[in-house]
């Protein structure tokens, strides 16, 4: 017990960190169970399927993946070389934009150009957010420590989603976007009054009488050698290359799950926004509860490596029992699951930076999360056309939940990896050859 107070009294330097966060979380989460009946109902009016929809938020996702393999790595760098603050400024900003314009008109023209921002927004901001809290949080935290700090956070998110879906389950529809800008516009402007700067840039001053050309190419080459640093050390880490590859596998599995589950239930069993909220929520309490006791009580006594495979078999029961789902109650089971597969992502995180050097967590976090967006730019390519295909009455046989079984394959793939997971951690040497300079100058 008293490392779980341990891992409580490191949040204090942090504070001003994660409250912003909080309010930025729940911004986001608020509209998630609303968006569905909005996009429904303005691109297929009347109707509980649409697979213009779906097609359209598969879309959104695989180009979201091609970009984030560049964009995470390259985010993970600049925190690095140029502070945590500014990137975080910058990333939590983007949401503000999107949800401003269905909070003026949910037409179908406006639904659309949402989409664009949106798929803008995201591919700066999803995942490079947590990446870079993360970053932030072991430039401060003690290597012993992380794993219930990392827990304190993820609880923090799940806690931070739970109240959003309860806004949203309460709120009046015409009120969400209202209240989820106003808390999205609260989180930079919080940061930029009061978060404390963690990295000593060491920016050179830019050349005067260099050329736009020249300054290109040295963005450029900067950009390959950035890239080529921290593919090396992920690939010559054997911690960090095996966590890579089960991240790439659980992300492929669950991010084409997360792609088309909403959907899927709305055309099922004609969930509609407070039901959906209502699901959401159940996976968020309990969550809460495994993240800020189970796992910092747990972790000293079995490690990263269990937790983690807890996780990955509660993930394959989640997306059988929605594959298999038979009544309108059995995804409200599947969704209990939630409180044990959601300790993958601070067990990963865990160990990751419990893999990567002191001068390394913004390089390797975001690096395997650009990973993670690979698989996430695939997943929607089957999962988006397979689901729909399962939904219609053109099905070859009836598994409305076909695809949502297909993508329990990649975890079970994932558990595989785990299971044969090393854990080491790489010496701190001052040998040099971890000096990176700015990607631009």
């Amino acid at each position: 017990m008293s490392r779980w107070f341990d891992g409580a009294r490191e949040l204090r330097p942090l504070l001003h960190l994660l409250f912003p966060l909080c309010f930025h979380w729940i911004g986001e989460e608020m509209t998630v169970s609303v968006l569905v009946d909005v996009t429904t109902e303005a691109l297929c009016p009347g109707q509980n399927t649409c697979s213009q929809a779906i097609y359209l938020n598969g879309l959104q996702q695989t180009v979201v993946g091609i970009f984030k393999m560049v964009m995470l790595p390259i985010l993970g760098q600049l925190s690095d070389e140029y502070g945590r603050k500014p990137l975080l400024l910058i990333t939590v900003s983007t949401t503000i934009v999107p949800f401003t314009l269905l909070a003026i008109n949910e037409s179908k023209a406006f639904v659309y150009a949402y989409y664009v921002l949106r798929t803008i927004s995201y591919i700066i901001s999803q995942g490079s957010i947590f990446c870079i809290a993360v970053a932030y949080v072991a430039d401060i935290v003690d290597n012993r420590k992380r794993a219930a700090v990392f827990s304190w956070i993820t609880g923090l998110f799940s806690a931070s989603h739970v109240l959003g879906n309860l806004l949203a389950r309460f709120l009046p529809e015409e009120y969400i976007f209202e209240v989820s800008i106003a808390f999205l516009i609260f989180c930079p402007v919080y940061m930029a009054v009061f978060l404390v700067e963690t990295v000593e840039s060491s920016t050179p001053k830019p050349e005067r009488h260099s050329s736009y050309l020249s300054k290109t190419l040295m963005v450029v080459q900067k950009r390959y050698r950035t890239m080529k640093y921290a593919a090396k050390i992920v690939l010559s880490t054997p911690t960090l290359s095996s966590i890579s590859v089960v991240s790439f596998f659980y992300e492929l599995g669950m991010s084409g799950i997360s792609t088309v589950l909403l959907y899927y239930l709305k055309a099922v069993f004609g969930f509609d926004k407070n039901q959906l909220s209502e699901i959401l929520s159940m996976v968020g309490v309990g969550s809460i509860v495994s993240q800020l006791v189970v796992l910092p009580l747990a972790n000293p006594l079995v490690g990263e490596k269990v937790i983690l495979c807890a996780g990955l078999l509660a993930s394959i029961a989640y997306a059988l029992f929605y594959g298999f789902a038979w009544a309108s109650w059995v995804p409200y089971l599947s969704a209990s699951f939630g409180v044990i597969f959601i300790l993958v992502k601070p067990s990963t995180y865990a160990v990751i930076s419990k893999g990567s050097r002191s001068t390394d967590q913004g390089k390797t976090q975001t690096f395997i999360a650009g990973v993670q967006s690979i698989a996430s730019l695939l997943s929607p390519l089957a999962m988006t056309p397979l689901t729909t295909w399962f939904l219609s009455t053109n099905a070859p046989f009836d598994c409305k939940g076909f695809s949502i079984i297909c993508a329990s394959l990649c975890m079970v793939i994932s558990l595989c990896f785990a299971c044969s997971l090393k854990l080491e951690s790489p010496p701190e040497d001052d040998d040099g050859d971890n000096l990176e300079s700015p990607l631009v100058s």
